[in-house]
């Protein structure tokens, strides 16, 4: 089995949105290998001095326990234009480290990204959950591959809102952002083109 990974954004020194990934990591630690004992990420993790500014993705790999923490520069990808792809086959119920799945959807596409339908309706892109801007509300689908760390605060936080969204549903729609645990919703860039080939 591929190891897991969290993705945790580290801002001046200061891990961001540490108890979401906390309770991903330690559901996946539960279901996928028995493991009990519940792990804090902010016990665990000892951020380098050089990182005291700016904003940097520390990478968690585990299984059962922690394998390896690492640190590197961040900087956002800007993505424009998704293309629509459908894959029913396609499951990342977990965040693996291993994305050869998800990267495997990529090939021929000539947008940024691509924007994933599942057995008819709207999921994830590629690395990250999306939300929709419906003129009022922010609308995020109901049916993610992967519950994503960001996404799951923003709905506590009732910022977005989860719904059933499928294809046809797309042009009720002014635009579009990405997130993810690096990409909070106000600093996304906006996307308002969907590419689509059947």
């Amino acid at each position: 089995m591929s190891l897991l990974l969290e993705t945790i954004k580290v801002k001046n020194s200061n891990l961001q949105n540490i108890e979401f990934h906390n309770q991903r990591l330690n559901f996946s630690r539960e279901r996928l290998f028995s493991a009990n004992q519940k792990l804090d990420l902010e016990s665990e993790i000892q951020i380098p001095s050089d990182l005291k500014d700016g904003i940097s993705k520390c990478r968690v790999l585990y299984r059962d326990k922690i394998e390896k923490i690492e640190f590197h520069p961040y900087q956002i990808k800007l993505v424009k234009t998704l293309q629509i792809v459908y894959s029913d086959r396609i499951d990342y119920p977990y965040k693996f480290a291993d994305r050869t799945s998800l990267e495997s959807l990529k090939t021929g596409i000539v947008a940024d990204d691509i924007l994933i339908v599942k057995n008819g309706l709207i999921s994830d892109t590629s690395y990250a959950n999306i939300v929709f801007f419906d003129g009022r509300d922010w609308i995020t689908p109901a049916t993610p591959l992967l519950k994503g760390t960001k996404r799951s605060q923003l709905l506590q936080q009732q910022k977005i809102r989860a719904e059933i969204i499928t294809i046809d549903d797309l042009q009720k729609f002014q635009y579009a952002k990405l997130i993810n645990a690096m990409i909070d919703l106000e600093e996304s860039p906006v996307i308002e083109t969907f590419i689509h080939y059947r």
